[in-house]
């Protein structure tokens, strides 16, 4: 038996530091990943599809996403299981209650909204342990598993949030205990554990059987998110009495978040991070986050800013990371000697020099000022 474990879709998610067009690009990418899964599930048989939390980024969303979001699970064509999680919790306002959600959902998505056991068919269950808000106070899949009788049904359990083994907060209430989960499939009561909250793929404990998939399209920076983008294939064989897990991933999603560390000290180091840039490919789908250090002449600053204008305009996002960035800005000797200008403007050039090479209060707009000027002159030149 194979079935396709995802989680985290997430859909209506919006990213302030996206460009323009990018934001309802990223939004329809998110969507046409969870559409792509039809695909994944005919190729590799999938029987079913579970979706463990956080389908919806959150309650309130624009009725356009809610149908759209239909129609990319309607395509996906086996049954789609969704679990509501932390971001869409069945409180009162719950999407999955509205009147547009229950009017438009199609026959193949059900909504587990109840913690318990859902027949799949006979002799395969889903556990189910759904949020009914943003702060529950016990273990919910631990509250499932405690009757749940080994008695030869294969049963996977669907569940959101983070494990006490890798949360830092371990007074959390709604941690998953792993013990608990790892006892459960000890004892044959369970088989596979689909878990959702962590947007990277993670293997948790030894077991085999307790996954993250991941988010199905990236939501955060490399050093966040190390490995999203991925849907998990899993197949329990059926004929084992032990019920033998295998999981393989297939990748759906097409964008990157990317972070660039990088020192700029000289105009090669400007070069290099030109190239860097321009190597990297499908710029629409592409974000990239720029900590940059190092000491640069108002010269060089100009060309690197010139630079970040150019990528900023063909990346989703070019951002810099203001929290990692520190670049020092100096006027070398003799850098501004040769503008061919005279009188009160070469006094003013000079003033602009002298303040810039200071730490005290207008250094910065001097140094600003002065890069603004050469790259004035610059364009009066290629003129």
């Amino acid at each position: 038996m194979r079935f396709l474990h995802t989680a985290d879709w997430q859909l209506g998610m919006t990213r302030h530091f996206l460009n323009g067009e990018a934001q309802p690009r990223y939004s329809a990418s998110r969507r046409e990943a969870v559409a792509a899964l039809g695909a994944v599930a005919a190729a590799s048989g999938a029987e079913f599809v579970v979706v463990s939390g956080d389908v919806f980024e959150h309650n309130q969303l624009a009725p356009r996403e809610v149908s759209l979001s239909l129609e990319a699970m309607r395509a996906i064509g086996v049954p789609v299981y969704l679990l509501p999680g932390n971001h869409d919790p069945l409180d009162a306002a719950s999407v999955y209650t509205s009147a547009l959600f229950t009017a438009e959902c199609p026959d193949n998505v059900v909504v587990l909204d109840r913690a318990g056991v859902y027949e799949v068919r006979p002799g395969l269950q889903i556990v189910a342990a759904p949020w009914r808000s943003k702060a529950p106070t016990s273990d919910l899949i631990g509250d499932v598993l405690a009757e749940l009788p080994a008695d030869g049904t294969t049963r996977v359990v669907v569940g959101h949030g983070g494990v006490d083994i890798l949360d830092p907060d371990k007074d959390k209430p709604s941690l998953i205990r792993l013990a608990v989960v790892e006892d459960a499939l000890a004892r044959g009561a369970v088989h596979y554990v689909a878990l959702g909250d962590k947007h990277s793929r993670t293997e948790v404990g030894s077991t085999g059987r307790v996954w993250y998939s991941g988010s199905p399209e990236v939501t955060n920076y490399d050093d966040i998110e190390s490995d999203p983008g991925h849907v998990l294939l899993v197949e329990i064989d059926e004929t084992d009495p032990h019920r033998a897990v295998r999981v393989d991933s297939e990748r759906v999603g097409r964008w990157r978040f990317v972070t660039l560390r990088r020192e700029v000290d000289t105009d090669r180091d400007i070069a290099d991070l030109d190239l860097n840039l321009d190597l990297l490919a499908d710029k629409e789908r592409t974000v990239v986050r720029l900590a940059l250090t190092g000491s640069l002449t108002v010269t060089d600053k100009a060309a690197l800013d010139a630079c970040l204008d150019k990528y900023a305009r063909l990346f989703a996002a070019l951002t810099q990371w203001e929290r990692h960035t520190e670049i020092a800005v100096l006027p070398a000797d003799g850098e501004f000697d040769d503008l061919g200008i005279g009188g009160f403007a070469a006094a003013a050039v000079d003033e602009l020099v002298a303040t810039a090479r200071t730490e005290g209060a207008g250094a910065d707009d001097a140094r600003a000022a002065l890069g603004l000027l050469l790259r004035l002159v610059d364009r009066g030149s290629a003129a």
